[in-house]
Order: C-alpha cells, then sequence, then structure tokens
C-alpha cells in the first residue's frame, strides 16, 4: 500500500479540479495547470478531496498512485500559493541582477552570462547576490534553477558559484606543502 497514495489532497478555496479525458486541470488565482494521468490509477474529486486509487494491483499501478497523487498535489498547491527557489551566489564579483525580461549573471567569464526569464516565472534579486525564482509549476522552477546553477555550479575548495539556498557545499582542504 502506498504511503503517499493513501492520502487525499485536500482543495483550498479558490481552487477548482477537474478530472476529463485523463487529464487533471487545476485552476486557481495563479493561473491553469494541467498534467496527464495514466490508465493505472483512478482520480477522483468529492467535495474539497481528491483521492488516487489504483485501478489493478500490479507493480505499476502501485508505482503510480503515489507519483499520481504527488503531482496532483503539486497542482493544487502551484495554483493556490505557488512555488519558490533560492539560489545564492557566493565569489568576489560574482553578482546577478534583472534587466528588463533577462537575468543577467556576472560569475567570473570574460563576459556576463544573460538567461531569458521565461513566461510564468517571475525573479527577483534583493541583493546582488541572491536570487528568488518563483511560479506556479514545480518541475518548472526547479529546471530553471538547475540550469542557473550550471552556469558555475559550487568547488569544493572556496565555495564560490550558485548554489541553492538550502544546499551545503562539502568543503576540501587545498594542497600542502
Amino acid at each position: 500500500m502506498s504511503r503517499v497514495g493513501k492520502y487525499p489532497v485536500a482543495i483550498p478555496a479558490g481552487v477548482t479540479v477537474e478530472v476529463a479525458n485523463d487529464t487533471v486541470t487545476a485552476k486557481g488565482q495563479l493561473g491553469e495547470l494541467s498534467t496527464p494521468i495514466t490508465s493505472d490509477v483512478e482520480v477522483t474529486v468529492e467535495g474539497n478531496l481528491v483521492s488516487v486509487r489504483p485501478t489493478r494491483q500490479t507493480k505499476q499501478a502501485r508505482s503510480m498512485w503515489g507519483t499520481t497523487r504527488a503531482l496532483v498535489s503539486n497542482l493544487v498547491t502551484g495554483v493556490s500559493t505557488g512555488f519558490k527557489v533560492n539560489l545564492e551566489i557566493n565569489g568576489v564579483g560574482y553578482r546577478a541582477a534583472v534587466e528588463g525580461s533577462d537575468l543577467v549573471l556576472s560569475l567570473g567569464f570574460s563576459h556576463p552570462v544573460r538567461y531569458p526569464i521565461p513566461a510564468g516565472v517571475a525573479m527577483k534579486c534583493e541583493r546582488p547576490t541572491l536570487i528568488e525564482i518563483t511560479g506556479s509549476d514545480k518541475q518548472r522552477i526547479g529546471q530553471i534553477a538547475s540550469e542557473i546553477r550550471a552556469f558555475r555550479p559550487p568547488e569544493p575548495f572556496k565555495g564560490k558559484g550558485v548554489k541553492y539556498a538550502t544546499e551545503t557545499v562539502l568543503r576540501k582542504e587545498g594542497k600542502k606543502k
């Protein structure tokens, strides 16, 4: 039995969830999101709860039970409150700024790195060393944060680079004489 899938997803006020044609759609104040569902699970909306059940007792159906429940939960949370990822920049002269529809990063290269901000995603830099990425789609926010981090991942000797705010960089000792 799935530990995640057996719990129903609560629908907050102002959010509507519809199930039609193997697709779950959630609409709320932050927009509309949808995700496809497989025939291995059955999604039902009862009042202000969304429940997920497997249609068969196969390994695939049991695997998709918890996955589908997590995807529906992410849809509901995304359209109601949204998601946020914070990135920190460490290093002398390393900084970020939002200029128009681009994120401009100075990461020690000979040129500034320009990252176009996609539609439906908001970025702001309260400090030159902190980037806040917000949006309603959890997968998309994580993908964008990963792409920005990939420009200069944190290195283990001095800790310089772009890292997640919750990430800890394992530091190494340098060369000895």
